[in-house]
C-alpha cells in the first residue's frame, strides 16, 4: 500500500523560506508523478509542482515559477518542495498527492482527466505580510 508522510511547512514571513518534504512507500514500480497540490480557505484545491523520479521532469503552477523548486531524492524515496520568497497568498494546507500507472509521467499528473490515487494528509503553510 502506499503511504505519503508529509512533514515542513509551518509559519514564515512574506519574503522567507519553508520546505516541504513528501516521505513515499509502497510503489511496485517507477511509473508515477508525485507533487504537490494546495488549498486555501474557500478556494479550491489547486495543482502547485509535481515530478517524475523516473526522469526527473517538473512542472510549476505559473504562480510559483522562479520561486518554488520541487526535488526528489530517489534513495530516500522522498520529494521535497522548497519554498522561497514566500507570499501571503501562498498560505493554504499543502498536499502530497501521487499519480501512478498512467504512463504518461507528469501529464498524469497535470492533466485532470487522470486521476490523483494517493494522497497525503496534508500540511499547513502560513505566510504572514
Amino acid at each position: 500500500e502506499v503511504q505519503l508522510v508529509e512533514s515542513g511547512g509551518g509559519l514564515a514571513q512574506a519574503g522567507g523560506s519553508l520546505r516541504l518534504s513528501c516521505a513515499a512507500s509502497g510503489f511496485t514500480s517507477d511509473d508515477y508523478a508525485i507533487g504537490w497540490f494546495r488549498q486555501a480557505p474557500g478556494k479550491e484545491r489547486e495543482r502547485v509542482s509535481c515530478i517524475s523520479p523516473s526522469n526527473g521532469s517538473t512542472y510549476y503552477v505559473d504562480s510559483v515559477k522562479g520561486r518554488f523548486t520541487i526535488s526528489s531524492d530517489n534513495a530516500k524515496n522522498t520529494v521535497y518542495l522548497q519554498m522561497n520568497s514566500l507570499k501571503p497568498e501562498d498560505t493554504a494546507v499543502y498536499y502530497c498527492a501521487v499519480s501512478a500507472g498512467t504512463g504518461w509521467g507528469i501529464i498524469g499528473w497535470v492533466d485532470p482527466t487522470y486521476k490523483i490515487n494517493y494522497w497525503g494528509q496534508g500540511i499547513q503553510v502560513t505566510v504572514s505580510s
